[in-house]
């Protein structure tokens, strides 16, 4: 059964803008649920820095193929006028979006072998070529770091409703008890690293890739009040790239530990998702406002 989300002070109005029947199992019927876009974001030195991801509810970061990252962005309660650069999909996507119940996914496109399992998901696939004017290549980087999505274009694919309340994440404006203090934290992946560095003074935690301050193309510094290095098994999947390297799988189903920053503080967490159809609970609250999810090897 799905947790039940509390949502506190400034997000409240989400909680009460997507509350859903109940369906047997823990789900929800997909017509009284709120829809969200997710994004797929290309994340190599030549794709940065990003366009609209600053305006995400939640930007997961994934594994790729030789140790690489790449971000998805999920936005329900504002979309960018621009976002991007858009790159293509991934298995790890499909399991991981099962949590929204028929969210919208725009990415420049998959593997063939892929193709079927995506059609079969229940989403919403908008790849270039499905959505008039949605798509366009910017001047500002080399292809194939240069595709870009206008959201608008997609038809209403969000309904202003919070991404994390709908994925199952409680909330709280008063910081849990315990943690530990904690103002710099570095999650690594075999070929990326990305650190979050706590500011007092904006209550937010300032995101760095690979050794250099993240922002937006607007020079805005990308942050969240929360960060979650969530611990998943990362397995081979049975794709490859085109020089023949595994493509991973992180397993967002079934349980594990997690270490949640917030306030300044690291705490030591628990993480359950029983179904794909189940959003993830974490036994600790976070931080009203944007997460960072890191979905890092267990």
């Amino acid at each position: 059964m799905r947790r039940r989300t509390v949502v506190v002070g400034a997000l409240g109005v989400f909680a009460a803008a997507c509350t859903a029947s109940r369906l047997p199992g823990g789900g929800s019927s997909p017509s009284t649920r709120a829809p969200v876009l997710a994004v797929k974001i290309d994340n190599v030195g030549a794709a940065r820095p990003q366009t609209g991801i600053d305006e995400a509810d939640l930007v997961y970061v994934e594994q790729v193929e030789a140790g690489l990252s790449r971000l998805m962005a999920v936005f329900g309660s504002r979309l960018p006028e621009v976002v991007g650069p858009v790159r293509s999909a991934r298995e790890t996507d499909l399991e991981l979006l099962r949590q929204f119940d028929r969210p919208t996914l725009a990415y420049s496109g998959a593997q063939s072998a892929l193709r079927p399992s995506i059609d079969a998901a229940p989403i919403r696939a908008v790849p270039p070529g499905t959505a008039d004017g949605a798509y366009f290549r910017g001047s500002d980087k080399p292809a194939p770091h240069n595709l870009y999505l206008r959201p608008a274009k997609l038809g209403d694919p969000a309904a202003g409703v919070a991404a994390g309340t709908l994925a199952g994440f409680e909330f709280a404006e008063r910081p849990p008890k315990g943690g530990r203090a904690e103002t710099t934290h570095t999650a690594r992946f075999p070929a990326a690293r990305f650190t979050f560095d706590w500011s007092a003074s904006q209550g937010r935690w300032l995101v760095s890739m690979d050794g250099r301050p993240a922002t937006t193309a607007s020079g805005k510094r990308l942050s969240a009040p929360t960060v979650v290095v969530q611990y998943v098994a990362v397995e081979p999947s049975r794709f490859h790239d085109r020089s023949g390297s595994t493509t991973p799988l992180s397993r967002t189903v079934g349980d594990g530990t997690a270490l949640v920053l917030r306030d300044g503080r690291a705490h030591e967490a628990t993480w359950r998702r029983p179904t794909p159809a189940d959003g993830t609970a974490f036994s600790v609250p976070f931080a009203p406002g944007p997460v960072w999810v890191v979905l890092a090897k267990g």
